[in-house]
């Protein structure tokens, strides 16, 4: 059963600026041919939006493991998390980063939960994870671990 799901695809924002690529491929392939730079024109922006949709990470919560992009990890071995917007995702991100953390992190997205890790073998002491949800991933995973954690009792 999955408890949350969420596909960090770029925003509104970053597929228009995407959208600047194609003047450009028809600035550079003009002079050598028209009909190759307007294709070019219109299938340049077309494939890097395809790209960055394609290769959105996916957050999920299910079968008592969170999957953050590549990584996954039981539950059990969470913390609590903490939602943070605004300044305090600046923040998270920059300067208050550990540099141990494991981290996926979308620009076009401005929340973000860091997870505190229990396990000690686990080198990082946190995940840190953007999301348009936070009070929604923070709740799921908060569930999911006492779910876990009843089961192991």
């Amino acid at each position: 059963m999955t408890a949350y799901r969420e596909r960090l695809v770029p925003g509104t924002g970053t597929v228009i600026a995407s959208l600047v690529l194609a003047p450009l491929a028809l600035l550079v392939l003009l002079p050598i041919t028209q009909v190759g730079a307007v294709i070019a024109a219109i299938a340049v922006p077309a494939l890097a939006i395809t790209a960055l949709i394609a290769g959105a990470p996916v957050i999920t919560i299910a079968d008592g493991e969170l999957h953050a992009g590549r990584a996954h990890i039981a539950v059990a071995l969470t913390g609590a998390p903490e939602a943070f917007r605004g300044a305090g995702a600046t923040g998270a991100r920059g300067v208050e980063l550990d540099a141990r953390a494991w981290t996926v992190v979308r620009g076009w997205i401005d929340p973000v939960i860091r997870i505190p890790l229990t396990d000690p073998d686990d080198p990082a002491p946190y995940w840190l994870v953007s999301t348009r949800h936070p009070e929604a991933l923070v709740q799921a995973l908060d569930e999911a671990r006492m779910a876990a954690a009843s089961t192991l009792e």
